[in-house]
């Protein structure tokens, strides 16, 4: 089974470089620039976007577009991208998400912001590094509104973004109890992953574009 057909074009959209939309980057500009001269950094961080967001069909798993914006938009939250996770936003409204979705979205991220990293490391010197922090669970009321794959999949993302020596066997387990197979839990790992690299990323050059002095386009390689 797959995600209803009209989510899913028959091959992937010619869509703007997205990093440099959410920078508001122009042809010519220092960060343009900058971006040319690793265009291969440039066009694969692209092709991932287009690969998670807007797969062409027929696609593997069975994760459908609301669910990749709404882990995307997430993510986003969790790393305090406001920016970025505007712009997913904007995508599950197009996706199909209701005001009970909006709101319950919203409602789950004002428990779950943290700082991190939290976990604990086997015995050795790194253990002076261990931390406690919360482990974050959806209560009751919002994963009725989320439905159990979703609330599952959001659970596992705090867990890798604030808990990420904590990853275990048994985080897996609840994403396939919950109704994720294999390869839909191999694709909410992409995204996870993905958002981590793009939130990275922009934030590195949003840096760069508040000291624009610094914004050098000439990078010099070792």
């Amino acid at each position: 089974m797959t995600a209803p057909s009209h989510t899913l074009p028959d091959h992937q959209p010619d869509l703007p470089d997205v990093i440099d939309q959410l920078l508001h980057i122009l042809p010519g500009d220092p960060l343009d620039r900058i971006r040319a001269q690793r265009p291969q950094a440039r066009i694969h961080a692209q092709q991932s976007y287009l690969a998670l967001f807007h797969p062409a069909a027929p696609v593997v798993g069975n994760v459908t577009a609301l669910e990749r914006h709404a882990l995307a938009w997430w993510v986003a939250t969790l790393h305090a991208a406001p920016h970025v996770a505007g712009f997913y936003a904007q995508g599950l409204q197009a996706a199909g998400a209701g005001q009970s979705l909006l709101g319950a979205l919203e409602q789950a991220a004002d428990c779950a912001r943290g700082q991190g990293p939290y976990g604990r490391y086997p015995a050795g010197p790194l253990s002076v590094e261990n931390q406690d922090g919360p482990v974050y669970a959806l209560d009751s009321r919002l994963r009725a509104v989320l439905g159990e794959k979703l609330a599952a999949a959001f659970e596992q993302a705090h867990l890798l973004v604030f808990h990420p020596r904590d990853a275990s066997p048994a985080g897996l387990q609840a994403l396939l109890d919950a109704g994720w197979d294999n390869t839909d839990i191999v694709i909410l790992s992409q995204l996870i992953a993905f958002l981590s690299f793009q939130i990275r990323v922009v934030h590195g050059l949003r840096t760069l574009q508040a000291h624009p002095a610094t914004a050098s386009p000439r990078l010099e390689t070792a």
